[in-house]
């Protein structure tokens, strides 16, 4: 249905306002200012209900990217955990553990901070409506409009519809926001990415496909002397199975709180494959447990992980359009850190917002310094020296330790450059095929989940502070329900209801059948199921604004 639509006008929109999309304003803002220039209008949108809102992450942050955005972010009392104080890496079993003589450099954190992104997320905005540029929470974009081959906008998305489409007595239809250039900086596998990617299709040519870690995360509050603030702990091993891609970390924060979580990928070949049911298990290892045990848990989250690095970076820029932070692919797989990489993007991407407002061109032709300063940066070539890190685990743990210290010695090649790899949910076989070629059936452990120690979905959910109105349509659009109650549940066992961290999938009985249930009011806005369903029925888009996690602490 077709609504007549109220148009603004701006010079420069931003979509999403975390550490890239809050870097872009605030480098805009003051190159504006030390060229004595006008200060070009800027629309900073974020889905969120307030600003950080849907910030998450582990997080050790490394300060390069703020120090050269901000470099007295001390002074400015930046919100920072704790300075790293030590590392360590251990190896998990089932019961046991190994801890490494050495730590990895790419993981070595020294001079590097603890952070709670949501709460860095908030500062950092701060710093840009100091610099008067406004941002404009809970107000999220649907489509991105394309015209004639270039990007001039965004609609954002309708209010006050019920589950059907209809209009009820607050409906009031979405805005067409008209941009001389969008800058696009809405995390892992944002709506409106995945519309440029469709309508765009040169962005991916050449690229090899993303793949996604989810990760899962509790923030917990513990008695005296457990960990100290600083202490960063890596682990892997034990619940991922050998032939499988993740790990975890436990980070010490400030005041007793511990930062823990586990990252699942999502090319497992188990249909059953569950970050959150892993990630429980994880915490019942003796060595997480010692941590935790006898403490409270205050918050959750989960999000997705675009884990590939540089191979599946796309193209940054279109005809009024630029990528930046998790929407670019920016984060390094070597590391597992992407703060510093997103916040780098989006000064490059100011740099360049600015000669295009000089030049009064929006044209590819301008956009492309983008990627020329990106070329010409510390970020591009961090990213190169990882290029092949997480291909080189695609034959299982072991393998894939052996290729990392390869790549260490060639620079990041290792044994092979740009090793193909297919989409995420390529890898994941039918029962009857994953019984085949490992001579079981695909099942998941059982846990008994006490909601003391060990939590189930809901009540994870719950700590999340997610929040949605009932009476609305689907954010979760699924094309066809007759693949999901008939082929996939005979051939996968609807891998759904493992896969989300949130509980939205369900099969309920229906008589003497079962039908596929969803509770999109569950939804902490992860993307898991965007990426991994086998059919691909599944489609994510944003709900109406403000709604969904409310992160504290994260």
């Amino acid at each position: 249905m077709e609504f007549e639509r109220e148009i603004l006008e701006t010079d420069i929109l931003i979509v999403g306002a975390g550490p890239a999309g809050l870097a872009t304003a605030y480098k805009i803002a003051q190159l504006a200012q030390s060229q004595s220039l006008e200060m070009p209008e800027i629309l900073l949108i974020d889905k969120g209900s307030y600003t950080g809102a849907h910030a998450l992450s582990g997080a050790v942050m490394d300060p390069k990217g703020i120090a050269e955005l901000i470099p007295d972010f001390k002074e400015k009392n930046a919100p920072l955990e704790a300075e790293v104080s030590s590392d360590a890496m251990h190896y998990l079993s089932e019961n046991g553990s190994s801890k490494l003589p050495f730590v990895p450099p790419s993981l070595h954190n020294t001079g590097k901070y603890v952070i709670s992104l949501n709460k860095f997320t908030a500062w950092m905005a701060e710093q840009v409506e100091a610099l008067g540029v406004d941002i404009y929470a809970g107000l999220a974009g649907y489509d991105l409009i394309v015209e004639d081959n270039k990007v001039t906008g965004v609609q954002t998305v309708d209010m006050g519809l019920d589950k059907e489409g209809n209009q009820r007595s607050n409906f009031e239809p979405g805005s067409i926001i008209q941009a001389k250039v969008t800058i696009l900086c809405e995390g892992v596998h944002g709506s409106l990415t995945r519309h440029a990617f469709e309508k765009i299709p040169e962005l991916l040519k050449d690229v090899v496909p993303q793949s996604y870690l989810t990760g899962v995360k509790e923030v917990w509050e513990v008695p005296d002397g457990r960990i100290q603030p600083g202490e960063v702990i890596h682990l892997f091993g034990y619940p991922q199975p050998s032939n499988e891609y993740g790990g975890g970390w436990i980070y010490g924060m400030t005041d007793n709180k511990v930062s823990v979580g586990f990252t699942v990928g999502l090319n497992s070949p188990n249909p059953q494959n569950d970050p959150h049911n892993k990630f429980q298990l994880y915490k019942n290892h003796p060595l997480v447990k010692k941590i935790l045990e006898g403490g409270t848990m205050l918050h959750y989250g989960a999000k997705t992980i675009p884990d590939n690095g540089y191979y599946s970076i796309p193209k940054l820029y279109h005809n009024g359009l630029m990528l930046c932070g998790d929407s670019a692919g920016m984060l390094n797989p070597l590391k597992l850190k992407g703060v510093h990489l997103a916040i780098k993007s989006g000064i490059m991407a100011a740099e360049t917002a600015i000669e295009a407002i000089k030049a009064d061109d929006f044209s590819e032709k301008t956009l492309s310094n983008y990627k020329t300063k990106f070329d010409n940066s510390w970020a591009k070539t961090e990213l190169y020296e990882s290029r092949n890190f997480h291909a080189g685990f695609k034959g299982g743990l072991f393998a894939g330790m052996f290729h990392a210290g390869m790549q260490i010695i060639t620079g990041g090649r290792g044994l092979f450059d740009r090793k193909v790899s297919k989409l995420d949910h390529e890898y994941m076989l039918t029962k009857k095929a994953y019984q085949q070629k490992f001579g079981v059936e695909p099942s998941k452990p059982t846990l008994k989940f006490d909601n003391e120690y060990l939590f189930d979905k809901l009540t994870n959910v719950y700590k999340s502070g997610t929040m949605h109105e009932e009476e609305q349509p689907s954010h979760l659009q699924i094309t066809d329900f007759d693949i999901c109650n008939t082929k996939c549940k005979e051939e996968y066992g609807n891998p759904c209801q493992h896969f989300c961290p949130a509980h939205v999938y369900e099969m309920v009985e229906d008589g003497i059948d079962s039908k596929l249930q969803l509770t999109p009011s569950n939804c902490v806005h992860c993307k898991t199921c965007d990426i991994a369903d086998p059919y691909q029925v599944i489609r994510w888009v944003t709900p109406q604004g403000g709604e969904g996690p409310n992160y504290t602490n994260c």
